[in-house]
């Protein structure tokens, strides 16, 4: 180790000691030099200020009570329905939506820094093909949707595509692959999200190799400090964008760039909005859009007491139905706001199985949780918004997220969910159903009235498409 940069390792390892996490350099002495500069620019990037706060907060996280009627109440909802007022109202906001989507003014942003791993799949998760008759990827769903829109509106609508260190590359070759599923590759940008490091139960760093932490995306909520350090907000301030409209990739029936949504959050001057749909039930694990301390915000599921997250309404609906399915609207000075005063969102819990080395430097790969991820979550960031929205939407048109490999939010449910779509919009199209699956393309209709419009004598299914 030469003197410069032993002198820049002691330097690192004071300021490690000064909060008890010297013990990440036991084995610097063992690293070539290449190998330790790499390290030490790792160890360097960390905010070793903020880092001891963020630990004890995660730490604990873990034994907080649940939240009781006192701190958490209903929010208001933009309920859906078909009576003449929704009607009307909707055709308000859509006409407003439409006007921002003509002019530009709206971009998407994809977030897809998840891997496949929990789906016995080996790549990023927006790779999964979950199409019934077609097996289309969830990217190919995303982006096919944003390509649809911009032919209805004429307007090329930009899409920002926030991947993680550990799919980024995998990721930008299956649009290249595709041919950017139809899009123009000027109108989508790629960036990567953030890290950060994991630690054991008792909030001691660990190291994935003798000179490298073991460290994890640091969770969507570190999607709006990407924007702004990416350059993806600065963007699309040259492209005219103002609104971003949020989603994450795991839904396949997310509506991209609804018009209806885009215009709700926009008549109303909203800085940031949700997307929600009722629970199936007071034990579905989603989190709940509510009002908390007064604030609009998402309560996860195992933070709402038991009995208000069963609790009825006059019309016998869950009190607290209002689902967060992941769908946001941001306004871009908003996001610009936050991120400029050092935003900082509340750090959440996740107890992983993290391989990583013993005190020895021998490799340890658990088959339980051993370790604390930190993570941020987007949601948290409607506490700081001025005017938010709400709108409730039905779950059977807008989620079917791929989560688990079995069971509920399953590849088996979303593809359930997809060819019932189709199969609605034949019946009222008045053609005959299929016994089995059914699929209709982004590029064929993006609602049941334009699948209605685009009909033609040769169309008869199963399957619906166009290039």
């Amino acid at each position: 180790m030469n003197a410069s940069l032993h002198g820049r390792c002691e330097a690192v390892r004071a300021s490690l000691a000064a909060i008890g996490q010297e013990h990440v350099l036991r084995f610097a002495h063992d690293l070539p030099d290449d190998e330790l500069q790499r390290f030490l620019q790792q160890l360097e990037s960390l905010d070793l200020q903020r880092l001891p706060r963020l630990i004890a907060e995660v730490l604990a996280a873990g034994g907080k009570p649940a939240a009781g009627a006192d701190q958490v109440a209903p929010c208001e909802l933009i309920e859906a329905g078909d009576h003449a007022q929704h009607v009307e109202r909707d055709a308000a906001a859509r006409t407003a939506g439409e006007a921002l989507l003509r002019q530009g003014r709206v971009a998407a942003f994809l977030v897809a820094g998840g891997q496949g791993t929990r789906l016995g799949y080996d790549g990023p998760k927006g790779r999964f093909p979950v199409g019934p008759i077609t097996n289309r990827s969830l990217f190919a769903y995303h982006a096919q949707r944003v390509l649809a829109t911009s032919r209805r509106y004429g307007r090329s609508a930009p899409l920002y595509v926030m991947t993680s260190q550990a799919n980024h590359a995998s990721s930008v070759a299956a649009f290249d692959e595709a041919g950017h599923f139809g899009l123009d590759p000027d109108q989508v940008f790629f960036l990567v999200q953030g890290m950060l490091p994991a630690v054991d139960r008792h909030g001691r760093l660990l190291l994935a190799e003798k000179g490298s932490l073991a460290m994890s995306p640091d969770g969507h909520g570190g999607s709006l400090v990407a924007l702004a350090r990416s350059g993806a907000l600065d963007d699309m301030e040259r492209r005219g964008v103002d609104e971003i409209f949020y989603f994450q990739v795991d839904n396949p029936l997310a509506r991209v760039l609804d018009p209806v949504f885009i215009g709700h959050h926009a008549l109303a001057r909203a800085e940031m909005s949700s997307k929600v749909a009722p629970r199936r039930d007071e034990r579905e694990k989603v989190g709940v859009v509510a009002r908390i301390g007064g604030r609009v915000g998402v309560i996860e599921y195992s933070d709402l007491h038991p009995e208000l997250a069963a609790a009825r309404d006059g019309e016998g609906r869950l009190r607290h139905r209002a689902g967060n399915i992941a769908i946001h609207m941001l306004a871009v000075p908003f996001v610009r706001r936050l991120t400029r005063s050092g935003l900082e969102l509340p750090v959440h819990r996740a107890d992983k199985a993290v391989p990583c080395l013993d005190e020895h430097g021998r490799p340890v790969k658990p088959d339980r949780p051993n370790a604390v991820k930190l993570e941020t979550f987007v949601f948290d960031a409607l506490g700081f918004a001025e005017r938010t929205v709400t709108q409730e939407v039905r779950r059977e048109d807008e989620f079917a997220p791929v989560k688990n490999a079995e069971g509920e939010d399953s590849p088996a449910t979303a593809r359930a969910a997809l060819a019932g779509q189709a199969r609605r919009w034949m019946t009222a199209a008045g053609l005959a159903v299929p016994a089995g699956p059914a699929e209709v393309g982004p590029l064929f209709a993006l609602d049941q009235d334009e699948f209605l419009a685009n009909l033609t004598r040769s169309d008869y299914g199963p399957v619906f498409d166009r290039a």
